[in-house]
């Protein structure tokens, strides 16, 4: 069966604006343009776009499920069944979220009392997952994942003072790192700073800090789009500013 863009459109949900831009970008194109020019998509397009919407629901950037989807090695059976890992892990935490409501509801309502640390742990949970499903394969063959559980495990152990700290240190790190793309300088005091409160951040969930780990990480943010674009949306390459801040802090570059 084949569908025009309007079609193809409203049976997927999506709006003729998103189909015309997947086929500028070159992550969809249809399968063939008739003789009015109209664009016309097939099953293999169909089946396509499905896999598109997919990572998008689990905020996977266009750029890279073009290059993952482009690749000789992709596996729609293997993309699947990650796809289908994790949707269940964010059912989960659909889950806790919604207890979550449910108990401060009640807690309210004077009907039960709630702890501090419940208060927090579909957050916390829901950090966990978010990561996992954007960098979790990178992290975890970078670090191992002994590390990495470790990792998440004293996330979840966190105390309700010690996230709220984790999440005002990262407030700040992101406005001294405007401060010292301004200053222009990665080795200078707010650069410095910088690396510093990164640190800082990093200890909140790391079970060992160290400088080699600190500077590797560094390195991924800038190889890694998807690292890149956290800390790009303050401004186009504050990341590789950030990177070169982290590397001069651990003494893995010169301050020339």
């Amino acid at each position: 069966m084949e569908y025009t863009v309007h079609a193809l459109g409203k049976l997927a949900g999506v709006s003729t604006r998103t189909l015309r831009y997947y086929d500028e970008i070159g992550i969809l194109k249809p399968a063939r343009i008739n003789s009015s020019g109209y664009r016309i998509y097939g099953q293999n397009e169909v089946d396509k776009l499905q896999q598109i919407l997919f990572y998008r629901e689990l905020d996977v950037p266009l750029e890279t499920i073009k290059n993952m989807m482009a690749s000789p090695t992709f596996d729609v059976k293997q993309a699947l069944k990650e796809h289908h890992e994790k949707l269940l892990a964010k059912k989960e935490q659909l889950h806790l979220l919604i207890a979550n409501v449910e108990k401060t509801m009640e807690t309210i309502e004077g009907s039960r009392t709630m702890s501090n640390q419940e208060k927090f742990v579909g957050f916390k949970k829901k950090m966990i997952e978010d990561n996992e499903a954007k960098y979790g394969k990178e992290i975890r063959e970078k670090y191992g994942e002994e590390m990495i559980d470790q990792s998440n495990a004293k996330l979840m152990n966190m105390s309700e003072n010690d996230y709220r700290s984790m999440v005002e240190v990262e407030k700040t790190l992101f406005s001294t790192l405007q401060e010292a793309l301004k200053e222009g300088n990665p080795a200078g005091e707010a650069g410095q700073k910088t690396a510093g409160l990164h640190k800082q951040w990093l200890s909140f969930t790391w079970p060992e800090y160290t400088k080699e780990a600190h500077a590797g990480l560094a390195e991924m943010y800038v190889a890694d789009e998807r690292f890149t674009s956290y800390y790009d949306k303050v401004q186009v390459g504050a990341t590789a500013f950030l990177r070169d801040a982290i590397l001069i802090y651990t003494g893995m570059a010169s301050k020339s």
